[in-house]
């Protein structure tokens, strides 16, 4: 009688690898980082190839010379961290800050779990939380886009809408009045607006997303979940209070949330194993990026939203998982 073997998924494999993925995702963030050069100068460069450079040698010697394992640098896991973390930053932020933000993200983030696939929270939103907190003065000065190319530390600075909302209905101005200040909702979709290296070009977001879902990269779930779930919500504030919160396509367009629910939330690691699960969790990070703009006291939520998500992840996974075969 043949041995009847039972293992655990994936059964078949799809040929693909972790480098793959990982350059798959530098490729779908290409797009981001060209219009945000064009917003922003020579400044993006500068803190996109530090935060890179550090994220990749950091991972290099800690697992030489404290783990004792074979280095992995070349998987490319790394380089994306440091992407992903320069796109969360102010593009005039000191290059030293930019250097520490990636000893946590590697450091604390990611190896101090184990390395790939054991880290539980997004190691890029670790360093950029740990930077926010240690520095927020630097990581809330933003650069007015389109400026002199090369102005990088000199640039002059602004206040994202969402900070310029918030400040405003906390000096009970009106709302009408807060957004007739504001850019309009193409300036927002073009990145004509403060905000960090690679949140404000909302075409060159969705353009990375489309990449990553023909190259079946990651799936629609999450991303979709998050923007209908924040779209949802704040249009039932909207439509209780019109004259106190903002519509659902000013949420849509302004701070992180769209670089967040595409190239944040989907880390394979640090997001659920199935559909369900994904809706979940998307419907998760959306109600609490509401809660939180609207009434909690920072004026963005994604990073914060997706980090308390990443810790339920597990118990996401224990919820949805299938039921045993047999």
């Amino acid at each position: 009688m043949p041995l009847l073997k039972v293992s655990p998924s994936p059964h078949d494999h799809a040929g693909g690898s972790v480098s793959n993925l990982m350059y798959g995702v530098i490729i779908a963030l290409l797009p981001v980082l060209a219009a945000s050069l064009f917003l922003f100068g020579a400044g993006v460069i500068i803190i996109t190839a530090t935060a890179m450079a550090s994220c990749a040698v950091f991972e290099y010697l800690i697992e030489k010379y404290l783990l004792k394992q074979k280095p992995a640098i070349s998987d490319g896991s790394a380089l994306v961290t440091g992407m992903l973390l320069a796109f969360c930053l102010p593009a005039n932020i000191p290059v030293w800050m930019v250097v520490l933000g990636s000893l946590v993200a590697i450091g604390i983030g990611k190896m101090s779990f184990g390395g790939l696939g054991n880290n539980p929270f997004n190691p890029a939103l670790v360093g950029r939380v740990f930077l926010f907190v240690s520095f927020p003065v630097q990581l809330t000065s933003w650069p007015v886009p389109r400026q002199q190319w090369l102005a990088y530390l000199d640039a002059s600075t602004g206040a994202t809408p969402l900070a310029v909302m918030k400040e405003g209905l906390k000096n009970g101005e009106p709302l009408s009045r807060i957004m007739h200040e504001l850019p309009d909702y193409l300036d927002m979709f073009t990145g004509k607006m403060g905000g960090s290296a690679g949140e404000v070009a909302s075409f060159a977001i969705l353009t990375g997303f489309i990449y990553l879902l023909v190259r079946k990269i990651i799936t629609w779930h999450i991303p979709v979940s998050i923007v209908l779930t924040v779209f949802i919500f704040t249009g039932i504030l909207w439509l209780v209070n019109p004259a106190k919160y903002a519509d659902p396509l000013f949420h849509l367009l302004s701070g992180g949330l769209l670089l967040g629910a595409v190239f944040m939330a989907t880390d394979y690691v640090t997001s659920p194993m199935n559909a369900r699960g994904m809706w979940i969790f998307g419907a998760g990070i959306g109600i609490l990026t509401v809660v939180i703009r609207v009434f909690g006291a920072y004026p963005e939520g994604v990073q914060f939203a997706i980090l308390i998500m990443n810790a339920f992840v597990p118990l996401i996974n224990k919820y949805v998982k299938p039921n045993r075969f047999g």
